[in-house]
């Protein structure tokens, strides 16, 4: 999403914080139309409508301004699921909100998801760490509903926390792949239905007390 042309013309005194973010999303706008080679610090700071020298001042190097943006947009990501999961008591609309959170990351502007999903860095040992951090964190997040509905054991758990959460990506991906012809909400609502109908066939727990209209 292009910042306004007045705050990046060459000259204009920004404050360190408003001018880091600035830099941010001019990198996020060339990383994603040329992928991490084949963009360049000058066309970084040129998007940005600074001099080299300020653009180095805030990122010693193009790594370092890849992973601060890898960083942030992968925090995003995990606090859309967490925040999904945390939304209702209720498992299958969990489960959901999650895929749900997937499908908003994917479809937002700027396609922030391209540096998380589709990096062409993961032969860079420092974004390979982090690529699978983020997806056991967000695969545990998922995992922990999993576990409290079908007591499973934590291993099982997890990795059908790891199928629901690469399922949802990948799916979300290829939604937007296609031009976005099902709606939004439509298009994560079917793979929620499918996600749910598959852990049905996990033995749900009976707790003492509980809606059984609840998962």
């Amino acid at each position: 999403m292009p910042m306004r042309i007045a705050t990046r013309r060459r000259g204009t005194r920004l404050p360190r914080s408003a001018r880091r973010a600035q830099l941010l999303e001019a990198a996020q706008e060339v990383f994603v139309e040329s992928g991490y080679h084949a963009a360049a610090m000058d066309d970084i700071a040129d998007r940005a409508g600074v001099s080299k020298p300020v653009l180095y001042q805030h990122f010693p190097g193009k790594l370092e301004l890849y992973l601060a943006l890898f960083d942030q947009h992968a925090g995003e990501l995990l606090d859309l699921i967490r925040e999904a999961l945390a939304s209702t008591t209720e498992n299958k609309q969990r489960v959901a909100a999650s895929i749900g959170a997937y499908f908003e990351f994917v479809g937002r502007d700027g396609a922030p998801f391209r540096l998380v999903f589709e990096s062409d860095l993961t032969n860079e040992v420092a974004i390979r760490e982090r690529v699978n951090r983020m997806s056991q964190d967000s695969a545990e997040a998922i995992a922990e509903v999993i576990k409290e509905d079908t007591d499973l054991p934590d291993a099982e758990a997890h990795l059908l926390g790891m199928a629901l959460s690469g399922m949802a990506q990948i799916c979300a991906r290829f939604w937007l792949s296609q031009g976005s012809s099902i709606p939004r909400d439509e298009a994560a609502r079917l793979v929620a239905t499918l996600s749910w109908r598959g852990l049905g066939g996990f033995p749900k727990i009976d707790r003492e007390g509980s809606d059984s209209d609840a998962g």
